[in-house]
């Protein structure tokens, strides 16, 4: 006889989640974050109530960013935890749909648990329910399954027992990992049910390494020894299969220069001397020097995404372009010759296959001319009465950390500036470049903190990200979770200004608060701002007061917010220049065809000649 336990759907599923294990002995949902509502309040939150000696509770501010933090989080962790986030029906659900997105994007793992409508239908429309006028089916967590990589809607007790296991599934797979959306409806979360007792039985989950196809193994290796002048091009599927180490020997071994994207910059520290620096539209001229002379590019994890290929226009024609990729969908991309394998597995492999092949050294010059040229532009200004560059703010942050530092950003000026510039130690930056959303930055600087409590934490961030989302620092204060922000203030969006006038030919309009159809220009008060949350904030004159407060930050057990005033008028993408050339690559952002100014015009032409360079190949 089958041996059962009852419980509420919400209860059962709870409790179930608390002991999910990972290969190390922890649980593998850390948590569950949780704003409640009319739609989780009495099942999922008395619930997490019932558990909370076991599987911890935490209340966030909002939804999205309470999302956002547990994204950062899984990413701080190399997908091997994760959290969860729980959501009431309605504007707390569709909250979540943005940091649904930018973990699918990502490639991250988050669990979302969204309150949904009456399974019953009897009390329907109940407040906050959005109906469907053609399909009794439909509710407000419909938006998330384009932005989930599993999605159930829970409307039995006993459908938790697949749709958990199903979900869980998702996130630890190395190929599919993402969201996974259960949406739960209300009356279903209090409903009881006798379950199996042996579905509480504690389950470690195994991340797998899918090995490479001996066939393309033997393909790409082939193509490898019959290059020249190869690039690697070093992504996120790096770091997530923990292959840094594989990958700085195999690099050195065989003299093959590395550059790299967003979320493969810190897989190889600055050091290395085979790391080239930023690859494509923010890349550095060594990288894109490199990547040009290139007759193969080996890509290693990574999506080959527009700012890291320059739009398509970075490669020369009739080079080979090969991908290692967890996914098939991925390492096909751009016509590439496939090598389907988990990034540490596919490594070893081709190093062993490859045996002693060894290219004639790169251009180290161009690598040290690159590296001065940033030091320069970062260096301390003189002047210090004068608005610093967002490169002048890097530097001094710079200066003012080790090793142990890990910056961190998501939008705007900074991750175009931090890419080019920051130096990391291994595994010493983070950004969130997939979706580039405005408002992860302080929220994912908690969960990169609560990751690794280790590390030192910098958090730059921009006036207007900050506008859009600023309250969890009251959580950090409130739990005591300390990592620095620095926020630059150039009074608008400056990176988008830039676009806007710089790269498109248009007019500035809309973007910095001068150019807003305003009455008066706002003078906001960060600090008074961020101390009414609790966390010490203070304004910096100039980098070297920006210094010795990062210094003084290390000493605090709360939030320390550094507000320091920048120009939005100097910034590399069109200053910095290196006797290699400048940096930077061609990015696709369409021009309008029509317009009534010359200059507008002549930018349009020229746009259709850069174009004319891209790569159709999918």
């Amino acid at each position: 006889m089958v041996r059962t336990i009852r419980l509420t759907a919400a209860q059962a599923m709870v409790k179930w989640l608390s002991v999910q294990m990972t290969e190390d002995g922890e649980r593998f949902i850390d948590g569950m974050w949780a704003i409640f509502g009319h739609g989780n309040v009495a099942g999922v939150g008395e619930a997490l109530h019932a558990y909370r000696d076991v599987f911890p509770t935490w209340r966030g501010q909002n939804e999205q960013t309470m999302g956002h933090a547990a994204i950062a989080y899984a990413k701080a962790k190399k997908r091997t935890r994760a959290q969860a986030v729980t959501s009431s029906i309605g504007p707390g659900a569709t909250n979540l749909v943005t940091a649904a997105a930018l973990a699918h994007v990502n490639r991250l793992p988050i669990l979302i648990v969204a309150g949904d409508v009456f399974a019953n239908r009897r009390p329907d429309p109940v407040l906050q329910q959005v109906e469907d006028f053609d399909d009794g089916t439909i509710s407000a967590n419909d938006c998330f399954k384009p932005v989930s990589r599993y999605f159930d809607r829970i409307t039995r007790p006993e459908h938790i027992l697949s749709a958990l296991p199903r979900a869980l599934r998702t996130m630890t797979d190395p190929a599919n990992c993402g969201p996974a959306t259960i949406a739960f409806c209300q009356d279903v979360q209090t409903e009881a049910h006798d379950y199996p007792e042996a579905f509480f039985e504690p389950r470690v989950w195994h991340i797998r390494r899918p090995a490479p196809d001996a066939g393309e193994l033997a393909r790409v290796a082939g193509l490898i020894k019959a290059a020249k002048n190869p690039v690697i091009i070093a992504g996120g599927g790096v770091v997530y299969s923990q292959a840094e180490a594989v990958l700085a020997d195999f690099a050195l071994k065989h003299q093959i220069p590395v550059v790299e994207t967003q979320a493969g910059k810190s897989s190889l520290a600055q050091a290395h001397p085979m790391n080239f620096g930023a690859s494509g539209v923010d890349g550095s001229a060594a990288a894109n020097a490199a990547s040009v002379k290139a007759d193969l590019i080996l890509g290693v994890g990574t999506r080959f995404q527009d700012f890291t290929t320059g739009s398509r226009t970075l490669f020369s024609e009739g080079a080979v372009l090969v991908s290692i990729n967890i996914h098939g969908y991925d390492a096909a991309k751009h016509g590439a010759v496939s090598l389907v394998a988990d990034a540490k597995v596919a490594l070893e492999a081709l190093a062993a296959a490859i045996g002693d092949y060894k290219v004639e050294a790169p251009d180290t010059g161009a690598r040290e001319d690159w590296l001065r040229a940033v030091d320069a532009y970062c260096a301390r200004p003189d002047d210090q009465a004068a608005l610093p560059t967002d490169g002048q703010v890097i530097g001094a942050v710079q200066r003012a950390t080790g090793e142990n530092a890990v910056a961190m950003c998501a939008a705007g000026t900074m991750p175009g500036a931090l890419k080019l510039l920051w130096q990391p130690s291994q595994g010493g930056y983070h950004m969130e470049y997939g979706y580039s959303c405005m408002g992860y930055e302080i929220a994912g600087a908690m969960g990169i903190k609560l990751a690794t409590p280790q590390r030192e934490v910098i958090c730059f961030v921009g006036d207007g990200s900050y506008m859009m989302a600023n309250s969890e620092l009251a959580t950090a204060v409130m739990r005591r979770i300390p990592f620095t922000v620095v926020l630059t203030d150039n009074r608008g969006y400056g990176c988008i200004n830039r676009l806007q006038t710089l790269g498109c030919a248009g007019e500035a309009f809309n973007n910095m608060y001068a150019d807003c159809a305003i009455e008066a220009q706002p003078e906001i008060d960060y600090v008074a701002h961020a101390a009414a949350m609790g966390a010490h904030a203070v304004k910096a004159a100039g980098t070297d007061q920006l210094e010795a407060e990062i210094k003084a930050a290390r000493g605090r057990t709360i939030p320390t917010v550094i507000v320091i005033e920048t120009t939005a008028k100097d910034f590399p993408g069109v200053g910095l220049k290196t006797t290699a050339g400048s940096h930077g690559f061609f990015w696709d952002v369409a021009v309008p065809a029509v317009s009534d100014r010359q200059k507008q015009r002549d930018r349009y032409a020229a746009y259709i000649e850069q174009i004319a360079n891209q790569s159709l190949v999918n």
